[in-house]
């Protein structure tokens, strides 16, 4: 694993937006980066993030089964007594799901170290399923790499086999909430896989959704929405006037019900509980005094964090580092601190794509922090050797 300064491509920019890639650069901050690219050995994509990916995924779909059966594991993820059986029949009737994407941290030698799941609502997908394979197919055509260099990506054709599998021929809607550049350029890369596998495809809002007296799910013009991506998370569904409707409702949601177990902070500790010991995993624990300093050598972070929020962590040096946020009432976990590599100035952080139930591929994230956030840098990666 090496980092590699490279020459940009002097248009990428202006390919970026042809393409639609409109939040390559957030707040005047490069967020797309091919100033440099990460360099992997085939051995250690296939053996030591492939593999491990597979395995851990395999991992929480038993613990899924698992928690399905049990009010007590359901109560632990802090999930609201009233969605426990819509949660549980949206397993048991194998509601299909798209995507998921684990962070792991990763040096190029020992085991990954899985960080967390983020299994409801990722992002970065468009830039690491379409526009790093563009930069390396552009790039090789320049001359500016090797014509042997290869990607650990297969997350396009992937998504494009998942979807053919739903055999949807009703209109799916694909919804994101107002304002958010990334969220709809998200929303709109899944809605144009879909269009090119013959499924009818529609943008709308999230706030524009409707619910009629009689319990349905509705666009603007009120016509029914049959399956609706919405990249929205369920633990802010649980909590929204709407949510309650949605068990009774004759709307096909994704991502389903039950990924709403895999998608908070609390599944880490039971994930160590059922499998203490694996080496791709974080020794990781309830917090049950979160207003104490955390431990040398842990990380504190918050049941429903997103993007890095009020995560507080301690080296074993006792360096602090922490990012504020508005996750001040949730539960927290403990989890072992486990370093990101350091490349020059910055901390590299893989996040590992799950497409249906098969690893995919990868991006790589970089900050000046230890804690990556939703404005850390994407960098593509390559395999040579």
């Amino acid at each position: 694993m090496k980092k590699i300064h490279c020459p940009e491509r002097h248009d990428w920019k202006q390919t970026a937006e042809n393409l639609g890639f409109l939040f390559h650069t957030i707040d005047g901050e490069p967020y797309w980066d091919e100033s440099a690219y990460y360099q992997f050995t085939l051995k250690q994509i296939e053996h030591d993030l492939e593999d491990p990916t597979t395995e851990i995924h395999d991992m929480c779909m038993d613990l899924v089964a698992r928690v399905v059966q049990s009010e007590e594991l359901l109560e632990r993820l802090s999930i609201p007594a009233p969605f426990f059986d819509m949660i549980k029949t949206s397993w048991l009737e194998g509601h299909p799901h798209l995507y998921g994407r684990m962070d792991f941290s990763y040096n190029g030698t020992g085991p990954a170290k899985l960080l967390e799941l983020n299994y409801d609502t990722p992002t970065s997908l468009y830039e690491a399923a379409a526009f790093q394979w563009g930069w390396l197919e552009q790039c090789i055509e320049r001359g500016l790499l090797p014509k042997h260099a290869d990607q650990f990506n297969s997350i396009d054709t992937k998504l494009h086999q998942a979807f053919a599998q739903l055999q949807v021929n009703q209109p799916f809607y694909f919804a994101s909430m107002k304002g958010s550049t990334e969220d709809k350029g998200t929303t709109d890369y899944l809605r144009l896989v879909a269009e090119k596998v013959g499924i009818e495809s529609r943008h709308i809002d999230i706030e524009d959704i409707g619910l009629t007296s009689e319990g349905r799910f509705v666009d603007l013009q009120d016509r029914w929405i049959p399956h609706l991506f919405k990249l929205h998370a369920w633990e802010f569904i649980f909590h929204e006037p709407f949510g309650s409707a949605i068990a009774e409702s004759d709307t096909q949601f994704f991502e389903p019900a039950w990924k709403s177990i895999l998608s908070n902070k609390g599944i880490l500790p039971l994930l160590w509980e059922f499998n203490k010991g694996h080496p791709n995993l974080l020794a990781a624990h309830l917090d049950t005094e979160p207003g104490k300093a955390v431990p040398k050598g842990w990380v504190r972070k918050p049941f429903f964090s997103r993007e890095g929020a009020n995560i507080e962590l301690q080296t074993a040096d006792g360096l602090i580092v922490k990012e504020d946020g508005p996750y001040t009432d949730a539960p927290f976990i403990l989890q072992e601190f486990a370093p990101l590599p350091r490349f020059g100035d910055s901390y590299t952080l893989i996040g590992s794509w799950v497409i249906g139930d098969q690893a995919a591929g990868i991006g790589v994230r970089e900050d000046n922090s230890l804690i990556t956030k939703d404005s850390s840098r994407f960098l593509p990666h390559l395999i040579l050797g």
